[in-house]
């Protein structure tokens, strides 16, 4: 362990560089993984806080035969508790004169029963002449206690928020529509018996009936929806499917971090894998140093590989930690539900072995490397002396000489070309991912659509993507300055010899930059169709295609990106003393 800790002192950049790699890569995977199961502890925390009923009856009609057939269904024997029916009234809600919405209102008693008991957050509950909204519709209307709204040309003060399970999570309070038809984005309010009554014959609004029913077995919904379904003009709303509702709004979202996750573990690996490859001459040397006193073949390894693994088991940490405190907000955007939850046994296993995977591709080629060698020949390593290939050298004499010199550097490192290109497709996919999302025509949550309430789920689903896209950025940025300053480190000699022979400081810096432009050229050119290709499996069919200059754009741009990204370390290769790098390579 004195070895490790020694080493990872002496490369406290690199040890910085690996552990921002796998945090964001086991975050961002980590959150994905977890959605599905977050979103359902949740809505299973609110349906207890809340008394949520088992199924909810729903008709689009009222009248005394409605009345009877819902009162039936309270009569069943599989039947232990039931609320209601009540009445479900469908009017306009506007806040400050200008934010309108839909919105569904609720006839409740000023005592709420043992059944669908909205729990009040802030506030109070119903009492005549105030009304209580959900708090994800508050939230989103910037409303609290104490302000003044207006259903159905009515003013009413805000007496309270609460939360519910009777009803999915904002926009999708209405469950049905008037009269059984289609709904349309609502939120949800509260208010009075007799107000409800009074709203709805004054206004002449469309109003339908609830009833509220606690089973026997709150697991057979399906068979008690199956026993009861002769009637028409009943439709059947389970808690599950209720739970299931709520994650419609991370449909999207849990792709966009699942996939992202993938994309970012393959640029840590990428990035990694430079800089163990930059120090296969130094391990080496370590290696033999360590075989000369003694050391065993499986103490070398473990010396060698325990280093990237204890950093790459505090980044997993350090990113289930991130995870832990952000995915309650990243599962539940609307605030319609309440409660916390983590992270499941199974999402912490993946997200750890996939960083201890990182830790292992990115080194164990320079650790078997460096075991097989022998210990004089460690001892006395240098760098790696690449194959020479004559037609290569035919080819690149008759380019200008920055020009020559990136692709020669590029012939001689083939596997490192491989990655940069790869690296570079992959944030031109990010890139081009963004544009799309953006291009794609939402409706609002407002009246008729309107963008006045924006819609949470395309806010979502770009902020996810945005938030993956800038991590994707980060590491392709942290891998092209490696992979810069790994070239420029072991072709020092060599541009020394350019150096000698009367290559410039600036032909150098260029040569340098074009060893990363030339294999970033095709990896943005082939990173245009693959997003197009992965976009497509998760896009609608209806989706808005991308422009293709817009996408064009995103590969120049990534281009032009990695140019600027490489001067830098480039510049500062090529104003290496002359004297001093070839004394060091004869030595």
């Amino acid at each position: 362990m004195r070895l490790v800790l020694a080493d990872l002192r002496r490369h406290r950049v690199q040890a910085a560089m690996l552990l921002l790699a796998v945090t964001v890569a086991t975050a961002t995977m980590a959150l994905g993984l977890s959605l599905r199961e977050v979103s359902d502890a949740l809505y299973e925390q609110t349906r207890e806080a809340s008394a949520g009923p088992d199924v909810v009856a729903l008709s689009g009609e009222t009248g005394p035969e409605v009345t009877s057939a819902l009162t039936s269904l309270a009569e069943a024997p599989e039947v232990v508790a039931h609320h209601g029916p009540y009445r479900i009234v469908y009017a306009d809600l506007t806040v400050r004169g200008s934010t309108s919405s839909p919105v569904v209102v609720h006839g409740f008693a000023e005592t709420p029963g043992a059944l669908d008991r909205p729990l009040v957050t802030s506030g109070r509950w119903v009492r005549p002449g105030g009304t209580v909204l959900e708090r994800g519709f508050a939230t989103a209307l910037g409303v609290g206690v104490g302000d003044r709204v207006t259903i159905a040309g009515r003013p009413y003060p805000v007496v309270g928020i609460a939360v519910t399970s009777a009803t999915s999570i904002y926009p999708w309070a209405a469950q049905i529509g008037p009269y059984g038809g289609p709904s349309d984005y609502s939120g949800l309010a509260w208010m009075t018996r007799s107000d409800a009554r009074a709203l709805a014959s004054s206004h002449d609004l469309p109003v339908t009936l609830a009833l509220d029913l606690k089973l026997r077995d709150p697991a057979a919904t399906e068979a008690f929806r199956d026993a009861h379904a002769s009637s028409a003009m009943i439709t059947f709303h389970s808690w599950q499917f209720k739970a299931e509702q709520d994650t419609v709004i991370l449909r999207n979202s849990q792709p966009i971090l699942v996939f992202g996750g993938w994309l970012l573990s393959f640029l840590a690996v990428t990035g990694v894998a430079a800089l163990a490859a930059g120090r296969a001459v130094e391990q080496t040397r370590r290696a033999g140093l360590l075989k000369a006193v003694g050391a065993t073949p499986g103490l070398i390894a473990t010396v060698l590989l325990t280093e990237y693994l204890v950093l790459a088991l505090a980044g997993d940490a350090l990113g289930l930690a991130i995870a832990r405190l952000t995915v309650p907000a990243v599962a539940s955007p609307t605030a319609s539900r309440i409660g916390t939850a983590g992270l499941t046994g199974g999402t912490v296993a993946t997200a750890t072995v996939l960083a201890v995977v990182v830790a292992v591709l990115s080194t164990l080629g320079p650790t078997l490397r460096a075991m097989r060698t022998a210990t004089v020949t460690a001892l006395s390593a240098t760098a790696h002396q690449p194959r020479r290939r004559p037609w290569i050298t035919a080819l690149s004499a008759l380019l200008p000489t920055p020009l020559l010199l990136g692709v020669r550097l590029t012939a001689r490192r083939p596997g490192r070309a491989v990655l940069q290109a790869c690296s570079t497709a992959t944030t031109v996919i990010a890139i081009v991912a963004v544009l799309t999302l953006n291009a794609q025509p939402e409706r609002g949550y407002g009246l008729d659509g309107s963008s006045v309430l924006p819609n949470l789920r395309g806010e979502h689903d770009r902020g996810l993507m945005l938030l993956v896209t800038i991590l994707l950025i980060t590491l392709a940025v942290v891998n092209t300055i490696t992979f810069t300053w790994t070239t420029a480190l072991e072709a020092r000699a060599n541009m020394a010899v350019a150096r000698t022979l009367g290559a410039t400081p600036g032909q150098i810096s260029m040569g340098l930059s074009a060893a990363q432009l030339l294999p970033g050229l095709p990896g943005a050119v082939v990173g245009v169709p693959l997003s197009i290709g992965m976009l497509s499996l998760f896009t609608a069919r209806n989706a808005v295609e991308t422009p293709f200059l817009w996408m064009a754009g995103a590969a120049l741009a990534t281009l032009l990106a990695t140019a600027a990204l490489t001067a830098l370390p480039a510049r500062l290769a090529a104003r290496r003393p002359v004297a001093p790098t070839l004394s060091a390579e004869t030595a």
